[in-house]
């Protein structure tokens, strides 16, 4: 079953079983996807809904900061249960042993030597680790790798 297949499922068990939070999440995920499907005037494959739900993601941590620093924690909790909704349709998530191979490996392939060569080590990265951990928490920590 496709990605798409199963987040369609997803939603009309959803709006069977009066899940209003959950359902509404769900939605706002098919209008994103449904958007970018206009727009490049092509079908979505499960790699493409994936980056779809990463920056769905991306946007909830970024309110979430928001809302709690204004101290509107009523706000920040809703956002919070869109991103267990959202998080349920990504693939599975690396180990923190995981990652730390990936960047080694990846510092080592591409000769790194210093915070210039950052790019290359996180092109090398990317494709792997797409939607499977935090990008801005792994550039972190090849940053601190690459300084010391």
């Amino acid at each position: 079953m496709s990605l798409k297949a199963r987040i369609q499922d997803d939603m009309k068990s959803a709006m069977k079983a009066r899940e209003t939070e959950r359902l509404a999440a769900i939605r706002l995920l098919m209008a994103a996807i449904k958007q970018k499907e206009v727009d490049e005037r092509i079908e979505l494959d499960d790699a493409a809904i994936t980056a779809v739900v990463d920056k769905m993601l991306k946007q909830r941590r970024d309110s979430i900061s928001q809302y709690e620093a204004a101290q509107r924690q009523d706000l920040a909790d809703k956002e919070k249960a869109e991103m267990a909704v959202l998080m349920a349709y990504l693939p599975q998530q690396l180990s923190e042993a995981e990652i730390d191979t990936m960047i080694e490996g990846a510092i080592l392939s591409s000769g790194a030597a210093g915070m210039q060569d950052m790019g290359k080590v996180m092109a090398l990265l990317k494709p792997h680790m797409a939607g499977r951990a935090d990008m801005a928490a792994v550039s972190a920590r090849i940053k601190a790798k690459l300084a010391g």
